[in-house]
């Protein structure tokens, strides 16, 4: 869904939050991988001081890195676009819940917590017919809305702090690390970019072929997981600082 659908749209809104409140339960389950993990170790090694993710699902900051920028916003919060005033995601759904009470999220999951329809980025596809009974809510501190994911949506601009905030970090860093990414957004790519103009080495792990490899000083096509675990397991905390624009494993 774009930003100009989900704004100019009641209808939209209804659909994005039944699909997203069908899917919030499995979303915030999710736990870090070893990727996470191995990245949040090489922090506390020395070898990373900062991440830079274009994630939302706010996987790094359960395995522990900070500072991380999440570039493109975090699905834990929610944003009324009348007052800007911010929610817990968990307490948007509590509210959803009780706006809705024939709707049971947990049908949407098997016994495992598993289900094929959820989606990257934590909605489920659902029947016309239910999105047409759901009741999205209002803002809890303004009474209007409507309420938005605090997450950049396709034709939203990356606000322009937390981009300034991103070149800081690639301009003070000795190497900048692309890890799980293709590279395929402009909005982690110009980072590459910006580092080669600034002679800083860019080093590669992505299995595949990424959009900055004519830049990158060091490129490795292998399994991310696997690869960090093995770099953290054996690396000695000798100083390097590393970015990671989009990680995953």
């Amino acid at each position: 869904m774009t930003y100009q659908e989900f704004v100019g749209s009641a209808e939209a809104q209804q659909r994005y939050w039944a699909r997203s409140c069908a899917g919030w339960p499995l979303m915030r389950r999710t736990r870090p991988n070893t990727g996470h993990h191995a990245i949040a170790e090489l922090e506390r090694l020395g070898l990373v001081d900062a991440v830079i993710t274009q994630n939302v699902d706010g996987l790094h900051h359960a395995a522990g890195s900070h500072p991380v920028v999440e570039l493109h916003g975090a699905l834990r919060h929610v944003v009324c676009l009348a007052c800007r005033a911010t929610s817990d995601r968990d307490q948007v759904q509590d509210r959803l819940a009780r706006a809705n009470p024939g709707f049971d999220a947990t049908l949407f999951t098997d016994t495992d917590g598993d289900t094929a329809a959820v989606h990257p980025d934590g909605d489920v596809a659902l029947a016309a017919e239910m999105v047409a009974r759901f009741r999205p809510v209002d803002c809890p501190a303004c009474g209007g809305g409507p309420l938005k994911p605090d997450v950049v949506f396709f034709g939203e601009n990356v606000p322009k702090d937390r981009v300034a905030r991103c070149f800081d970090l690639v301009d003070a860093a000795r190497t900048l690390l692309v890890l799980g990414s293709s590279l395929t957004v402009m909005s982690g790519y110009r980072f590459v970019r910006h580092a080669t103009r600034r002679h800083i080495p860019v080093a590669i792990v992505n299995q595949g072929p990424t959009r900055g490899d004519d830049h990158a000083t060091l490129r490795i096509d292998a399994p991310l997981g696997a690869t960090l675990t093995t770099v953290a397991a054996l690396t000695t905390p000798t100083r390097v600082t590393s970015h990671d624009p989009e990680p995953h494993a």
